[in-house]
């Protein structure tokens, strides 16, 4: 019996023999460069086969992968690295090379055949280091056990009603907890998956018609340009079971033209880098309206805003959560206890539960920017404006946007002329280019509170629903 693909890139299809036998070479090397249990590993790549290598390699020693996003530059990669001191760095990007010696993923692998893993680890021991903004600072490092993301996997894998028959493409870069979740769900499964290395819209149709795939994953953007395409119903899409929509809320026009122009259904659902699976649509019977109920292993409450008090049903307040699949804490390890209540994971996100279960997010409690799925901390980007010599002062707010859910928007206080488009140049050659500003608007002043903490809200009711640019 023929073994059965479980991997396509390009052209080329990778079995799971294939695939052990390509991890167990890279585990072998890693393990004689002196990676053992325990060790840190940055892991810093685009989305391709050697990643998923590389992350199983990494996992198979017992050692914890700390994933960086192939998009950032040198002072984004710095940072990650002091917060999280690797040991090792495997990849393929100049930029993580520049800061540590690497093992390039362009590097041949001698296949074994053998089976290579640690001989015992403890389930509650670090086994992944994703990076999460936090609202304040620059980004923090989420820290998921192996029981954790194992639990993460099993509950998107139910939620998903994922089987051994179901066939995923993966767009979403793998340092993204959406992406590394998909990828470790599908092998879980037995499924099948085709990874791309960049988003393509004809293409990702192309494949659905081709490869027959049966669970797509989108993004706004992603949504828009679906329902946007003008040859959208010369694809065939019947494939298709459903389509998840995450990151944002549902801009319920796209979706129900995408649904109107090809008759596929979507699934909404909701997670976060810190508990990747909270609430989930039910495959059949979606709304549109709400994120979902609970996914399966997970414990929703709402309480009252400033408070971890539990009010009644159907009432407006902060979201927290219990799961399996709750982070053991960030790196700094200062900025843990602020993120829980006990066992409760505190969202920052505010929204209503009502009667049936069904969650409704309405606002957001914390600072942050998501735009197209990634998130940006206000400060981060303010930092960086801080060093620009004609900038006096600047808050940076998000507002909405039907592409990319938020764009980012810089409020600068400035003594000297300025041309916007060099101020959003000056960020884009700092930081990774979604961090950049879409939008420059010139203010006499920002507006702030005595302690200094910007009044965010003040600037986005003034200049949020204007259309200069």
């Amino acid at each position: 019996m023929t073994d059965p693909a479980v991997l396509a890139f390009d052209d080329r299809e990778y079995t799971l023999a294939e695939l052990d036998a390509l991890t167990c070479g890279l585990a072998c090397r890693l393990a004689e460069l002196g990676v053992a249990s325990g060790d840190r590993v940055a892991l810093m790549s685009s989305n391709r086969p050697e990643f998923v290598t590389a992350y199983r390699a990494v996992t198979a020693l017992g050692a914890v992968v700390v994933l960086l996003s192939p998009a950032w530059k040198r002072a984004e990669v710095d940072h990650a690295l002091r917060l999280t001191e690797p040991a090792f760095a495997v990849g393929d990007s100049p930029v993580l090379a520049a800061a540590m010696p690497m093992l390039d993923l362009d590097d041949p692998v001698e296949p074994r055949r053998r089976r290579f893993g640690a001989t015992s680890v403890d389930p509650d021991a670090d086994a992944l280091l994703v990076f999460s903004s936090g609202t304040t600072g620059l980004p923090k490092a989420v820290r998921h056990t192996r029981s954790s993301f194992a639990a993460a996997v099993a509950h998107w894998r139910r939620a998903l009603e994922l089987t051994a028959d179901d066939r995923m493409q993966i767009v979403t870069p793998p340092s993204h907890i959406l992406g590394l979740l998909n990828i470790a769900t599908v092998l879980d499964t037995g499924g099948w998956m085709r990874l791309h290395r960049r988003f393509d819209l004809d293409d990702m149709l192309r494949c659905i018609e081709r490869d027959r795939i049966t669970v797509e994953m989108a993004v706004a953007p992603i949504a828009l340009a679906i329902a946007s395409h003008p040859r959208l119903e010369s694809f065939d899409l019947s494939s298709l079971r459903y389509i998840m929509w995450g990151a944002t809320p549902v801009t319920e026009s796209v979706a129900e033209t995408v649904t109107r122009r090809t008759g596929v259904p979507w699934m909404p659902a909701y997670g976060a880098s810190e508990v990747p699976v909270i609430a989930c649509n039910p495959v059949d019977g979606a709304r549109l309206d709400s994120v979902g109920r609970a996914a399966p292993g997970v414990e929703l409450r709402v309480v009252a805003l400033g408070t971890d008090r539990e009010i009644p049903v159907g009432e407006t307040g902060e979201i927290q959560v219990r799961s399996d699949s709750a982070m053991a804490g960030y790196l700094p390890d200062e900025a843990t206890a602020a993120a829980f209540a006990g066992d409760w994971y505190r969202t920052g996100d505010v929204g209503s539960i009502d009667a049936e279960g069904w969650l409704r997010i309405t606002d957001r409690a914390k600072d942050m920017i998501k735009v197209n799925g990634f998130q940006v901390a206000p400060a981060e980007v303010e930092a960086v404006l801080h060093g620009h010599p004609d900038v006096v002062d600047c808050a940076v707010f998000g507002t909405k946007d039907d592409a990319a859910g938020e764009r980012v928007v810089a409020a600068i206080a400035t003594t000297s002329p300025l041309d916007p488009d060099d101020i959003s140049t000056y960020v884009a050659e700092r930081l990774a280019s979604y961090k950049r500003p879409t939008r420059v608007i010139f203010v006499p002043d920002i507006p702030r509170l005595p302690s200094g903490k910007v009044l965010r809200r003040q600037l986005e009711e003034r200049h949020g629903r204007t259309s200069d640019h």
